[in-house]
């Protein structure tokens, strides 16, 4: 597998990526429901380590060497995952969703007076 400089990694290389890892080094994907459960520990990894960062939890010993970046990054490779797993583009996915929130949304955030400047 080649290295590719992640600033040039788009969803869809990143996709290939993945799968490509697990192929040489995984040995084959967990299963859908496995990869769902181990997304939701991932997630919560990552509250945990916001609640202590910028909420009023204060860390444990057990949180040491706990990064937000690498547990973002953990959150994204089991999204691939699961995207490569169940046929998924995340790239068109993304432009759909995209598309379909600026339809829906366009001017609702900007008339929220709760959102003002």
């Amino acid at each position: 597998m080649s290295q590719t400089n992640v600033s040039d990694l788009s969803l869809r290389e990143a996709q290939a990526q993945v799968d490509s890892w697990i192929k040489t080094f995984g040995v084959r994907y967990f299963n859908e429901m496995t990869n769902l459960a181990v997304l939701m520990e991932e997630v919560g990894e990552l509250a945990r380590i916001f609640s202590r960062t910028y909420g009023e939890q204060s860390f444990k010993d057990s949180d040491l060497g706990k990064q937000i970046p690498d547990e973002m990054a953990d959150i994204l490779f089991v999204l691939l995952c699961l995207a490569n797993q169940t046929g998924v583009d995340l790239t068109e996915a993304l432009r759909k969703n995209l598309e379909k929130k600026t339809r829906r949304d366009h001017e609702r955030h900007q008339k929220n007076p709760k959102l003002g400047s």
